[in-house]
């Protein structure tokens, strides 16, 4: 997948020239099966018409630039895992637009003229929702009626699980809950964080459960404070684990803010500090809580360890 990054109003065409594209519009933080359907519906438009397909994506939120958010952004994917997932999907182009001040000015009418008629898009896809220019005053229906004479254009209806709108709103909800399995439904695949195994207390190795202790990169959404069903990535292999993230409550004094992302890995028993992993989120087992000393903690450990095993052994 060929990645361009553009930026108004000083970098807004490509280098080379790209011939005819089918566009997916959208943000799309966590590609999920709604913003899958957009995706593929571009795609599939281009694999019928010969020419090449491309998403259209910004950064940042443009709640960043804009001020929506009061509270940091934490991303669904950040923007190396998006890439990832786009190329797996078979997206030949993805330009990257700096979401600035200045493309937030821009009217629909000069986002249309910039972005897609000039970078030669003769088929534009996104969602019902999607709105683009100053102030989001366009929707698709701007977009019809802009390409009558120069582009077509496809919208793409509701996607809806369990009555309710996929969307990344939903997802984020789902995961500070610790609602990972449902988290997997909606995307259609785990959700997966990126992260570096950095020393910790090293107090599971004395308890006979030794972890890695993950240090997720700036801007990561981690679930919700808990047990976890987990696989962890390690150069390029994949292991079966037991997550726990929060404050370890049996040892740390309650003041203690500081969350961790601790993997107990199965059948695993090398050094890898400074290790870049992937763990990929699968089910929430219980609570985080705390015990009366570390012998309950063992034994708990052990049902949790059981309880994955058991898990994984049913997705084979």
């Amino acid at each position: 997948m060929k990645i361009i990054h553009l930026s108004y109003p000083n970098n807004i065409k490509p280098e080379e020239k790209l011939g005819p594209i089918s566009l997916a519009l959208g943000f799309f933080d966590g590609v999920h099966k709604g913003h899958q359907q957009v995706i593929g519906e571009a795609i599939s438009h281009a694999k019928k018409h010969s020419i090449q397909s491309a998403v259209m994506t910004f950064d940042p939120h443009p709640s960043v630039v804009l001020g929506g958010r009061k509270e940091e952004v934490f991303y669904i994917t950040p923007m190396q895992k998006k890439l990832e997932i786009l190329n797996s999907m078979g997206v030949d182009i993805c330009f990257v637009v700096r979401f600035t001040s200045d493309f937030a000015k821009l009217t629909p009418e000069q986002f249309i003229h910039i972005f897609i008629k000039e970078l030669n898009v003769v088929h534009v896809t996104a969602g019902f929702d999607f709105s683009f220019g100053c102030k989001g005053e366009g929707n698709m229906k701007t977009m019809e009626e802009a390409g009558k004479e120069f582009f077509s254009v496809s919208t793409i209806q509701k996607q809806v699980d369990g009555e309710e709108k996929i969307s990344s709103t939903r997802i984020r909800n789902l995961l500070k809950s610790g609602e990972v399995d449902e988290v997997c439904r909606l995307l259609g695949r785990p959700y997966r964080i990126s992260g570096t195994v950095v020393n910790g207390d090293k107090r599971g190795r004395t308890i006979g459960f030794p972890t890695a202790n993950v240090e997720p990169e700036i801007g990561t959404f981690v679930p919700g404070r808990g047990v976890y069903a987990v696989s962890i990535w390690v150069q390029e292999r994949k292991y079966n684990g037991v997550c726990n993230v929060g404050f370890k409550p049996t040892f740390n004094n309650p003041d203690v803010k500081k969350q961790t992302v601790e993997v107990y890995i199965l059948e695993f028993d090398k050094t890898i500090y400074g290790e870049m992993v992937d763990v990929d989120w699968y089910l929430r087992i219980r609570d985080e809580k705390k015990f009366s000393g570390i012998d309950e903690l063992k034994v708990q450990i052990q049902k949790d360890k059981e309880t994955a095993i058991d898990f994984f052994k049913s997705l084979t």
